[in-house]
């Protein structure tokens, strides 16, 4: 289930409860057309990755948290482990490892635009 978050200190509280788990923030406005297109899909997906949170912020109703968090353009894809945004350097044991197997993967942990199976292999990736 997606959920609707509409401050920081319910975004907060989010991060907080997902814990280890990897959490996907949609950021998103009602009448973007991009963003009208991935809401069902988004949705779905979190109904198929049950261990995965899910949330959506429009940041009309949110601009102080769409602002803390950088959001230039919308639909933009962020995600979260413990708390913190999934960075390069809170994934370097795992880059590292994968470089040393001969497997490089795409470092991209932030994404913009309505692409569907790019967001859901960035979840399958990351999970």
């Amino acid at each position: 289930m997606v959920q609707i978050i509409k401050d920081m200190n319910e975004f907060k509280t989010f991060l907080t409860a997902a814990g280890h788990k990897l959490a996907v923030v949609q950021f998103s406005l009602k009448r973007c057309g991009p963003c009208k297109r991935m809401f069902p899909v988004f949705h779905s997906m979190s109904v198929k990755y049950q261990n995965v949170f899910f949330v959506n912020v429009d940041v009309n109703n949110s601009p102080e948290l769409a602002e803390t968090c950088h959001i230039k353009t919308i639909p933009t894809f962020q995600m979260f482990k413990k708390s913190q945004k999934v960075t390069l350097f809170s994934r370097i044991k795992r880059i590292i490892c994968c470089y040393r197997s001969g497997f490089m993967s795409n470092l991209i942990f932030e994404f913009c635009g309505a692409d569907a199976k790019k967001l859901e292999a960035k979840i399958q990736e990351l999970m």
